[in-house]
């Protein structure tokens, strides 16, 4: 028999333990820890080419709290390179290693690095992407276009490629002559797997599992929040671009290859519906369709949801807010869906 003073002792313990417990298994994130940092580096083994999907193997397992370095490589061709200019010696290996060896491809051209299985992420989940830093890999981009494709393919009934010089110390790109574009690198492509009914996807139109979505606000220090859809989420990331334009009307920005390194956080049962972001300025919701207005009706949709969600506006007050201090967007024009974003800036809230 116990003594009443030990009975107590673990009486107590158990119970600290038990709330402990619950608290864990009903707060919002599943892990909140650095965890660990894995590098994964681009090799025929370890992108999936120009889809989205389901039923795709994980390159890679990790938990949430880990934190990744995605090496990504240009989506183009290395011929395509050479063709417009690149040196031979400029064309990275790895990526002429990609496009000879990996033969099952699209229906989507981006090369995307992936897919990541993360461990806790189940459907209802909501998936953090928190972009910790972007580098620059190569010293060069390229901006094309081609006929029936961008916004103004009756405009531009021809193909044409340039190659612009990065310049990594001052972080611009030297366009032309007596034209220089600052650089905020960032990715065109981040997503997860849609739900396993709609099989494998064309990594171009961006939707629910977000994808191309070609936001350049989502840079370094920014976050995106995904929803879960099947077990793993299954995140893949590509399409580096080193600047874009609102729009990118001409279906290309300053294509580049970026290395990339996230931590993934999972938020349990969310329920959320449809990517979100923020960046440390703005709160930004999205909207994805094959017509603008549809899109734009998602997007600003999106947004009173979350300050009714997150912000405990009535419905009333959060459509009010989002036409005084929300900006309507035009993310891409050319991607087969339409993006629109929605940004709202942080500083309206206020404390006393």
């Amino acid at each position: 028999m116990l003594a009443p003073h030990t009975f107590m002792h673990r009486t107590v313990l158990l119970f600290l333990i038990s709330a402990i417990s619950l608290a864990q298994s009903t707060s919002r994130p599943s892990a909140t820890s650095s965890g660990k940092t894995i590098v994964l580096d681009a090799t025929p083994k370890t992108v999936a080419f120009g889809y989205y999907d389901a039923a795709a193997k994980p390159v890679l397992q990790i938990h949430s709290g880990d934190t990744v370095e995605f090496d990504t490589v240009i989506t183009n061709s290395p011929e395509g390179l050479e063709k417009a200019g690149v040196a031979p010696d400029q064309v990275e290996k790895k990526l002429r290693d990609i496009f000879r060896e990996v033969t099952n491809r699209g229906p989507g051209g981006h090369v995307l690095n992936g897919p990541v299985y993360i461990e806790e992420a189940e459907p209802g989940d909501t998936l953090e992407v928190r972009i910790r830093k972007i580098d620059l890999a190569i010293p060069y981009a390229y901006n094309a276009f081609a006929p029936t494709r961008g916004f103004l393919p009756e405009d531009f009934p021809y193909r044409k490629i340039k190659i612009i010089p990065l310049n990594r110390e001052r972080m611009v790109a030297e366009f032309a002559p007596g034209v220089e574009i600052p650089l905020r690198p960032f990715f065109g492509s981040m997503g997860v797997a849609p739900p396993e009914a709609y099989g494998r996807i064309d990594s171009a139109p961006p939707g629910i599992h977000a994808g191309n979505m070609d936001n350049k606000e989502l840079v370094a220090g920014s976050t995106l929040y995904v929803p879960v859809h099947v077990r793993g989420a299954l995140f893949e990331i590509g399409d580096g671009h080193a600047a874009q334009g609102d729009g990118e009307v001409d279906i290309t920005a300053l294509e580049t290859s970026l290395v990339g390194t996230l931590q993934f956080v999972v938020h349990k049962g969310t329920q959320q519906k449809y990517p979100r972001a923020e960046t440390p300025t703005h709160y930004i919701s999205m909207g994805f369709h094959q017509e603008l207005y549809p899109a734009t009706k998602i997007a600003v949709r999106e947004m009173v949801d979350f300050l009714m969600s997150e912000k405990h506006l009535s419905h009333d007050e959060a459509y009010m807010l989002t036409s005084v201090v929300g900006d309507v967007t035009i993310t891409e024009l050319v991607d087969g869906n339409v993006g629109v974003h929605v940004m709202l800036p942080k500083s309206i809230f206020v404390t006393h």
